[in-house]
């Protein structure tokens, strides 16, 4: 029986107008980088088409590079400096057009954060200062006249190089603060003197160069598309959407075809759950249809119908990009089309899509398993084949791992009995999602509980720990343990190989199970060596209760690893502002009665410090289930219960299990396709 659609969601597929070019609908996949690029093509590839197959209106590449001057190495992004990138990038368009959607690429030079690993060549800028990215020992050159002019002839035959590889939408990029453009229009980095400098109208103007040489160069047949930060999230230091943010716009507000606009940097534009809700941009850009006729596009991780249909319908863009929703569910739009907005896996908004990115290696997706995968595993987001055998499953433990694998297993056919020993299903994403600010990672259980809740040929039980014996009296042909992982409590981690004398310390599991270090008011150090997000929620939610909250770790920063998903100031900023103390450099050495000790990671002094310790080190997998079992019957660890990671890693791993089930597996071979180079000599 076929569903319509929502006539309220009718708006979402309206056709738009951008200059010679129209756009489906509006869904505008906004560039997004992938860790795929020129290294991984056949990956990135597969990933943009899978857009398009999903209903995404407009799919554009990720930043592409197009001169060695703009050299990014190690990122992965796509590069066109010469006709030699034109067959991949070609590939893409053709993947694309497929579908019907419109191909979109994204210009790019990154001026001052070039490092020219790879190239060599000197980076360039509006001004000699040293690179930013990862501070290395170099600088960028100040371009002179003429190499404004070269940098202008050379966006230019990008441009044009663009029309013949097919695409529809070229993006001129102004936002993040990297790219040459916003680099001179922002004051932190432009001081010149010259007709480039000074004024808004000076420093906007290779800006507006860019605009009116790529609509004359490829304007009869592409859209020009301005992407375009509002505002440089430093107040009066920088660029202010209510102000200059606000007067670049309407100098230029008929320039473009269309206007894509966000806020600077990139740890702003795409801030994680924990600091940002859907939609939070709206503040900073929904002047800008009151100043231009122009279409406009902006994004704000929107995930719901409602929400995108309300951002419309009050004027405020005409256009829903997104980057994260796009990742955590390519067929979106496919989706709302149909009638099936429940259906929609919604982004949680962790950021391990970028973190993977920022890795240098292929995205990933806590939600979406098959981000990726497309074309390295042949794996689809909607599909899976069917059961080969009449197999009963049963699955213990329903956290990430088991209710996907769960899922996977029940839409290919098998029985499945999912029994899980706590009162609730979702794990550690249950757990984890009560602390402060995780909220909308419960979207990993929920999701999959509404698809299970369809499938009569999978039965979850709740608060049914199995031992041993009644899992091989139950008679399963296959048998998966989920089970998960615990923090250990003696301080053992990346840092410390042996355990802390003294140390019996709670842990994560001991605060979300509502244990508390002695009472409110008590003081309590939160020893990290994890270097993710776990130490600093844990110290949140203590301060919020009334302790006195030390965060000690033997980093170079609070949650070192957040860096990679953009969220590290964030959470540091966050911490001070409720008094958390912050000890970096400090590794635990001893935990005494009433107190512990804390030793300098470079000069061994230590301090004393009274009250409680909390451990966030390392996990152990709860893999004893496993050990009694082996050999007796077929079973397998998956998730946590395996390797303890991440979220995505357990969502993956589960996934996996699904797929592979049944199958012959070569335990020598490499299990996914890679990318083959013909080597030049």
């Amino acid at each position: 029986m076929s569903v319509k659609r929502d006539p309220r969601y009718d708006v979402l597929f309206d056709t738009v107008s951008i200059g010679p070019v129209t756009a489906p609908n509006r869904f505008y996949q906004v560039p997004h980088c992938n860790g795929m690029g020129r290294m991984f093509p056949d990956s990135m590839i597969s990933m943009r088409g899978m857009k398009a197959e999903g209903g995404w209106g407009i799919v554009t590449t990720e930043q592409c590079d197009f001169h060695p001057t703009g050299d990014v190495q190690p990122f992965t992004e796509t590069s066109m400096w010469d006709d030699g990138d034109l067959p991949y990038l070609t590939a893409m368009v053709d993947a694309v057009h497929e579908h019907g959607a419109l191909a979109g690429i994204e210009l790019v030079h990154n001026g001052q954060d070039s490092g020219c690993l790879y190239s060599r060549e000197v980076p360039i800028g509006p001004e000699h200062r040293p690179v930013t990215w990862h501070q290395h020992p170099i600088q960028a050159r100040a371009m002179s006249r003429d190499d404004i002019r070269n940098y202008r002839r050379w966006h230019r035959k990008a441009a044009l190089r663009a029309r013949r590889a097919g695409f529809d939408i070229v993006v001129v990029y102004a936002g993040h603060d990297g790219t040459v453009p916003s680099h001179f229009l922002s004051r932190q980095s432009n001081q010149r003197s010259d007709e480039y400098g000074g004024s808004l109208e000076n420093r906007l103007r290779l800006y507006r160069e860019l605009i009116e040489e790529t609509k004359e160069a490829v304007g009869d047949a592409m859209g020009v598309v301005a992407r375009f930060a509002v505002d440089e999230m430093m107040g009066a230091d920088g660029l202010e959407w209510a102000s200059e943010g606000k007067e670049a716009i309407e100098m230029l507000a008929e320039l473009p075809d269309m206007w894509d606009v966000n806020v600077s940097d990139w740890e702003n534009d795409s801030m994680t759950s924990r600091f940002a809700q859907e939609g939070y941009q709206e503040e900073y850009i929904s002047f800008v249809k009151s100043v231009t006729s122009k279409p406009v596009a902006a994004v704000g991780r929107y995930t719901s119908p409602d929400t995108m249909v309300s951002a419309i319908r009050r004027g405020v863009v005409d256009m829903i990009g997104a980057a994260r929703p796009s990742i955590a569910d390519p067929f979106l739009p496919a989706k709302i089309k149909a009638g099936r907005p429940e259906d929609i896996r919604e982004c949680i908004g962790c950021n391990v899509c970028a973190a993977w990115n920022n890795l240098s290696a292929p995205s990933r997706c806590t939600q979406n398993p098959t981000m990726g995968e497309e074309w390295r595993r042949g794996w689809h987001p909607e599909t899976i084949s069917p059961k080969e055998s009449d197999s009963t499953v049963l699955i213990i433990g329903a956290g990430p791992a088991g209710l996907e694998a769960a899922l996977g297993l029940g839409k290919r056919g098998y029985d499945v009995i999912l029994a899980e020993a706590r009162i609730e299903a979702g794990g550690r994403v249950s757990r984890e999602s009560r602390l402060p600010g995780l909220n909308e990672w419960a979207r990993v259980r929920d999701y999959r509980l509404g698809q299970i809740e369809r499938l009569s040929n999978v039965r979850i039980y709740l608060e049914s720990e199995m031992d041993a014996g009644q899992v091989q009296e139950f008679g399963a042909d296959a048998v998966a343990l989920a089970t998960g992982a615990l923090w250990r409590n003696d301080g053992v981690g990346r840092s410390i190989r042996f355990p802390v004398p003294g140390c019996e310390a709670l842990t994560p599991d001991d605060i979300m199970d509502g244990k508390r270090p002695h009472q409110p008011g008590s003081a309590v150090t939160v020893y990290d060596d994890d270097h993710y997000y776990m130490a600093s929620v844990i110290a949140e939610q203590l301060a919020s209760e009334g302790y006195r909250v030390t965060l000690a770790t033997p980093g170079m920063c609070v949650a070192s690893w957040t860096e990679y998903t953009l969220e590290q100031r964030h959470i540091e900023k966050r911490l001070l502002n409720m008094g958390v103390e912050i000890l970096t450099r400090h590794e635990l050495s001893a935990v005494e009665a009433g107190g512990l000790r804390l030793a300098n990671t470079l000069t061994g002094d230590t301090r004393e410090r009274e009250g409680s310790v909390v451990s966030v080190t390392a996990r152990l997998p709860r893999d004893e289930l496993f050990d009694a079992l082996k050999g007796k019957i077929s079973v397998w660890r998956i998730g946590d219960c395996f390797g303890p990671s991440i979220i995505a890693a357990a969502v993956y791993e589960g996934h996996r299990y699904a797929r592979e089930f049944d199958a012959e597996i070569d335990p020598d071979g490499v299990p996914f396709n890679r990318t083959r180079y013909s080597l030049q000599h």
